[in-house]
């Protein structure tokens, strides 16, 4: 009896376009001009022979291939002895330098825009001459810092000075510093690590925002005071209500009992909530392409993140930040929490998760008092079902749409938005952050 195959489900059909557009992205990202670049020059450096040293050998080489055609044995010998003698000019290199470094001014972490001046100080154990002393630099952070040095007595110091510029956000390896010495022909070259590679965490610009976490939907008046603050310290008023056994005498109100004839206590509530939810789209296919797959749409998403999760943490609200792929941090609470969500935001990257699987997870583990903002690019037709799902838990939600194209997709992802009962900001691109939150596009049902 044969047996019927499976055919595939939805969920399957979804993950595999998933894991190959992945592919398709890992593909032309190694075959993108900077990592052919990055390629070359560490093929470069694994043989360790200058531009002198290339035509030589490759002289040899093109000697050795006609001497097979022509079958000259001078030929032949010249061909081995241009080979030889580059060998030769390799094994002249000085293999111990005998040097210590120290970096001041680098810090562990930056904001960006920020500039770091970067002093190393350089001491010679014993007396070296002729090497170069460079400090490799990532292309967004600047150039290489290079130092020729002639001669280095014994216990001497000399000191180089450069800077950084902390122009886009990310994580970075400032380093190594080598030591380039070279043979006294100049046909070859070798690299000696002076200082190991020191990891630089350059955090998103944090701007003041003014957001506040929105009312509940199932909830009657639908309007809360404009001032909320998280537990235990909201107590705010609410509004009036009879006078009931065991009420506290405290909270009565004799203006409000002379003028209705009953008696009259005040009744306060909590603050709205203390969570916090941030849902960050992290799926490329919705983000802009720029130069060296930089993303300018992504990099606002991540400020936004970053400035609305700092605000909250300094206010004392509880924060989780969720991506495409998972949770970003365990959740904070507290001042002393932003610098664990600042480096995770650092860290991270683009994937191909659609935003779809973070909503999933919010509609498995649903918080009614939690205050969602949803910051995305694209907002989809399975998307924007999802996100009416979680709505109808009675969760409110901001929608924080990145607007990087001028087309009708753009007003699409307002409307939809809206129209399920949201709060809209729109925010482009190097726009006001605390522009873009006061100007809301939509107020939906709340």
């Amino acid at each position: 009896m044969a047996i019927p195959r499976r055919r595939p489900t939805h969920a399957s059909r979804r993950d595999t376009r998933v894991e190959l557009r992945t592919r398709l992205d890992r593909l032309s990202d190694s075959l993108s001009l900077p990592a052919l670049k990055a390629r070359v020059v560490a093929f470069q450096r694994w043989l360790n022979l200058t531009r002198s040293g290339y035509i030589a050998l490759a002289a040899g080489v093109i000697m050795w291939v006609l001497a097979r055609v022509v079958a000259g044995t001078t030929i032949y010998l010249a061909a081995y002895g241009l080979i030889v003698f580059v060998l030769g000019a390799f094994l002249l290199i000085p293999r111990r330098l005998g040097l210590a470094a120290e970096r001041h001014g680098l810090y562990p972490r930056a904001q960006e825009g920020d500039r770091l001046d970067v002093e190393i100080k350089l001491t010679a154990n014993r007396s070296v001459s002729t090497f170069i002393l460079e400090e490799r630099v990532p292309d967004k952070l600047g150039r290489p810092a290079r130092l020729p040095i002639v001669r280095l007595r014994a216990k001497s110091e000399v000191s180089h000075s450069y800077s950084l510029r902390c122009r886009r956000r990310g994580s970075y390896n400032v380093g190594p510093l080598v030591a380039i010495t070279s043979d006294p022909l100049g046909l070859s070259r070798r690299e000696r690590v002076i200082a190991p590679p020191f990891e630089l965490l350059v955090h998103p610009r944090v701007e003041v925002v003014n957001d506040r976490p929105l009312t509940r939907m199932f909830e009657d008046p639908p309007i809360r005071p404009p001032v909320s603050k998280p537990w235990p310290s909201g107590l705010e008023f609410y509004g009036m209500r009879e006078y009931a056994p065991g009420d506290d005498l405290r909270r009565v109100v004799w203006r409000a009992t002379a003028r209705t004839g009953k008696v009259m206590v005040r009744e306060a509530e909590q603050g709205i909530t203390d969570h916090i939810t941030i849902l960050l789209d992290t799926d490329r296919g919705g983000h802009s392409r720029g130069q060296e797959g930089d993303s300018e749409s992504f990099e606002a998403g991540i400020r936004a993140a970053a400035s609305l999760g700092v605000r909250h943490l300094r206010e004392g609200y509880e924060l989780r930040v969720e991506t495409n792929g998972g949770p970003l941090t365990r959740p904070l609470r507290g001042a002393g929490s932003q610098l664990l969500l600042l480096d995770a935001l650092a860290r991270l990257e683009m994937s191909r998760e659609p935003l779809t699987k973070c909503i999933s997870r919010m509609l498995a583990n649903p918080r009614r008092d939690a205050h969602t903002i949803l910051i995305t690019p694209k907002l989809g037709q399975h998307d924007a079902a999802q996100l009416r799902l979680l709505l109808n838990t009675g969760v409110s939600v901001l929608v924080i749409a990145l607007l990087w194209e001028e087309d009708e997709e753009e007003a699409d992802v307002l409307t939809t938005a809206a129209s399920l009962g949201c709060q809209v900001a729109g925010l482009h691109p190097g726009d006001d952050l605390a522009t873009a939150l006061a100007t809301e596009v939509g107020a939906g049902t709340r």
